[in-house]
């Protein structure tokens, strides 16, 4: 099976690059609800004009629609699906359950594929997301090529993966770090990155969660996926030029070429890594510096004032871009290469192998022997990728249309589309009826500046009249301009609000013990937190019937639980939730009383009426909401609705361990350490090869509570330890809707634009 090469476009011209090097297949995303909310992104025309240049070439073009959207964005939302439907996009990429509730029902023809931001990582999240209507699902950045295989091999199901470009420390969907610090969401496109930060810790001041690069180069080769993808909506025309053409050549069966990956690291790269692609790695970290680094070409050998000299270990140009690591500062030194000699003479150039001496600028840090120095950017390189494109306004989308023509005595008439033009008339026979049928087939033709095209036409010339040209073309402009001012759909599926009794509470943990002085008669239900080492001889102390498991968000080993989530079903507990799309997998269809937790995001009724359509009786509205979209989606909920309004939330969830130690000497055994950032304090949670950042602030909403009108207030008391004591406080504070000391509130009140 031929595998699909898939590059990102952040603008037209990436998006014509990418093609021009071989592309099969471009994303791209348009002016709202693109997870790169700051990427130059296509409006209507450059998408109408791309996808058909796209389309010529055999093709696809998919759009990413894969943020999450409040319930005052609905309206947009069908004005962007109008668009993709009339630009006839391949598919969607989406995150958001409610934009795949509302293409289903609303738009069939728009393939849906999951984004990486939905967190599948594991053949269970895949098949539950093919059952509800996904054809392909983007995989999770974090696995293996072992589990990448295992998902693959599903019948009947698309697979995706990512093979080249920047990585996040987090898993994509599974990150509140920038929504909770700064307000800005990762799950709206707007990450300010700062996992990317330098933090205070036991290793001393380093960016403990910059990620290097991914590059799997000829490791793609082994994938059995349906297509690579390319990361980069942000990167420019030249860059993704370049990364397209490097894999074009793999996947055609030629070698990587050592000039083409030379090329690749000028114009942008961190250090590149293979993640996790061949198990599990800890070399997927820069700690020391973050950003491009560039091709390095040599080391400092000498320094003569502002003058160092190293031996290039490939071709230098005047004015091209250098950059110095120095240890000790976090982004290297650069400048622009203004004077530079060999042999004691002034150059342009200095080849590969020769002895080169350049001239620093005045303002320059100390430099050492040894220091390594790079190629940020290169003028050769800059040159190197040149590329066709069409004109503008070549190639333009359209509609086809079927009309039907009809002439009688006194009028002619032609309908399409529900629509209908009339023009009155006295006709006379024609001369020839084969000339006039060719020129009403003509006059429709003409689409103009439209939208459309002529698919076919019917006429109905009983009496071989003749009708002028003239006619015939107002009579198609008046038809035309009817069909166009109609929007294609433009209305959501109606939600049927439930009714709402009287609000419960429900109390959280992952140690039963924590429980020990709650008056358990307050809560209306009591959720423990699985995990396949769970001590449960505790249970018998609990009320059965108030009983609900939890799965977890992240599970690399469903095995694991299979037969813990059997046995207790055997023993009659029915109440369950999940918080990934892989429980849905391993929970039975029938017969148990599923909760979604707030990590599978709800921000609209329309993903809650998707929820719903996949087995869930109550969802948990996202914690990285506003008060105003709380309010507003509570109150027409079609199901019950829970608000968490205590919780230690993780900032993020990582398959990259932050421990110093080798792999090998680890017991995997439950670590806390501390971090600190800006005057900011953070816990880090590392646990059998799995890393958890918590804020030292725990979220708290008891004080809004009241006014957001759901079923349930649900506290947490999961992942930090938490004292029985400790515990009961908390929880009657919260039950008096008073907020806990030395909490904060993320964006519950903050602008909603978050």
């Amino acid at each position: 099976m031929k595998k699909e090469l898939l590059a990102p476009a952040g603008d037209i011209e990436a998006g014509y690059a990418a093609l021009y090097y071989g592309a099969d297949a471009v994303y791209l995303g348009l002016q709202q609800f693109s997870a790169r909310a700051t990427a130059a992104n296509f409006d209507e025309k450059a998408l109408n004009e791309f996808t058909a240049y796209a389309h010529s070439l055999q093709r696809k073009v998919y759009v990413a629609l894969n943020t999450l959207l409040q319930e005052c964005e609905l309206s947009d939302l069908l004005k962007n699906l109008d668009i993709c439907s009339k630009c006839r996009v391949d598919a969607l990429i989406v995150q958001d359950l409610g934009v795949a509730h509302i293409v289903k029902e609303q738009y069939p023809e728009l393939e849906l594929h999951a984004s990486t931001q939905m967190a599948v990582h594991n053949k269970e999240g895949a098949l539950a997301l093919q059952k509800a209507g996904f054809t392909r699902v983007v995989l999770a950045r974090e696995l293996t090529l072992a589990e990448i295989k295992e998902i693959a091999a599903l019948p009947g199901l698309e697979t995706e993966a990512f093979i080249h470009g920047a990585l996040c420390y987090s898993y994509s969907g599974l990150c509140q770090f920038s929504t909770v610090e700064s307000g800005r969401s990762a799950n709206r496109g707007k990450c300010l990155y700062p996992c990317r930060a330098k933090f205070g810790g036991e290793d001393g001041a380093r960016h403990y969660f910059s990620m290097k690069d991914m590059a799997l180069q000829e490791d793609v080769l082994k994938m059995p996926v349906t297509s690579l993808k390319i990361e980069g909506r942000k990167k420019t025309a030249l860059y993704v030029a370049a990364v397209t053409d490097y894999y074009r050549q793999i996947l055609d069966g030629k070698k990587a070429e050592q000039r083409k990956e030379e090329n690749i690291k000028q114009i942008f790269s961190r250090p590149w890594c293979k993640f996790h692609f061949n198990g599990r790695s800890k070399e997927i970290i820069d700690r020391d510096f973050v950003g491009h680094r560039g091709l390095k070409i040599g080391e400092i050998e000498r320094i003569d004032g502002r003058k160092i000299t190293f031996k290039a270990s490939h071709l230098v140009c005047r004015y091209d871009g250098i950059q110095i690591e120095i240890p000790g500062q976090e982004k290297p030194f650069g400048f622009s290469l203004q004077v530079m000699r060999v042999n004691g003479k002034n150059v342009f150039e200095a080849k590969k192998g020769e002895q080169v001496e350049i001239m620093l600028p005045l303002q320059m840090p100390l430099l050492k022997k040894g220091y390594a120095v790079y190629l940020a950017s290169a003028t050769e390189v800059k040159g190197a990728y040149d590329y066709n494109k069409p004109k503008p306004g070549e190639f333009k989308q359209r509609q086809p249309l079927s009309v039907r023509f009809e002439v009688r005595s006194d009028t002619v008439c032609a309908e399409a589309e529900g629509k209908k033009a009339e023009i009155k008339g006295n006709w006379q026979t024609a001369v020839n009826i084969d000339k006039m049928n060719e020129a009403v087939h003509k006059a429709f033709a003409k689409s103009g500046e439209t939208e459309f095209k002529l698919e076919e036409i019917e006429i109905a010339n009983k009496q071989n009249y003749f009708v002028p040209i003239s006619v015939l073309n107002e009579l198609r402009r008046q038809l035309y301009e009817q069909i166009e001012v109609v929007s294609k759909r433009g209305i959501l599926p109606q939600i049927i609000p439930h009714k709402t009794a009287a609000p419960q509470w429900i109390i959280k943990t992952d140690n039963p013990e924590s429980l020990a002085q709650v008056d358990l008669d307050s809560a209306a239900e009591i959720i423990f937190l699985l995990n396949p080492k769970s001590d449960l001889s505790a249970l018998g102390k609990f009320p059965k019937e108030k009983i609900r498991f939890a799965l977890p968000a992240v599970c690399r080993k469903v095995a694991e639980f299979v037969s813990l989530i059997d046995k207790l079903i055997e023993q009659g507990y029915q109440k369950w939730e999940i918080g990934n799309y892989w429980g849905l997998s391993v929970l039975p269809e029938k017969g148990i009383d599923l909760s979604f937790d707030t990590s599978l995001y709800v921000l609209n009724t329309q993903a809650m009426a998707m929820a719903q359509k996949m087995g869930a009786a109550r969802v948990s509205l996202a914690i990285e909401d506003t008060c105003v979209n709380l309010q507003e989606i509570a109150a027409a909920a079609p199901l019950k609705t829970c608000l968490c309004i205590y919780q230690d939330a993780p900032l993020f969830t990582s398959a990259a361990c932050i421990r110093s130690n080798p792999c090998r000497e680890c017991r995997r055994e439950e670590k806390w350490s501390l971090l600190n950032k800006d005057g900011n304090h953070y816990e880090v949670l590392s646990k059998d090869c799995q890393t958890m950042l918590f804020a030292e602030k725990a979220l708290c909403f008891a004080k809004e509570a009241p006014g957001i009108r759901v079923d349930y207030y649900r506290a947490d008391f999961v992942y930090k330890p938490y004292s029985a004591q400790k515990v009961k406080e908390i929880w009657e504070q919260l039950q008096k809707f008073q907020d806990v000391e030395n909490t904060q509130k993320a964006n519950l009140c903050r602008d909603k634009n978050f």
